[in-house]
């Protein structure tokens, strides 16, 4: 399983466009994908904008970003620059 351990930078932390983003770039990968905050708390569905919302992920904090599957690689790394993105 592959992971990236990314600090959000974005103002509104992860939520509202950047989330809308991380989703849907999400959404086009065949395998499941999970976002947990670094300082506990469960994983949550990726694919979920819900979800990630209610994450309530801030600017600054960091977030552990899960794959597993062919192409995983390619779509931690540009999952991860969308939450990294200020």
């Amino acid at each position: 399983m592959g992971e990236r351990k990314v600090t959000v930078a974005a103002e509104v932390g992860l939520h509202a466009r950047p989330a809308a983003t991380f989703v849907q770039r999400a959404k086009l990968a065949p395998m499941d994908i999970t976002v947990a905050k670094s300082h506990g708390g469960g994983p949550v569905n990726g694919k979920s904008i819900l979800a990630i919302m209610a994450l309530d992920v801030r600017q600054g904090e960091s977030v552990v970003i899960s794959a597993e599957g062919e192409g995983a690689d390619e779509v931690l790394d540009e999952l991860a620059k969308i939450a990294s993105t200020p």
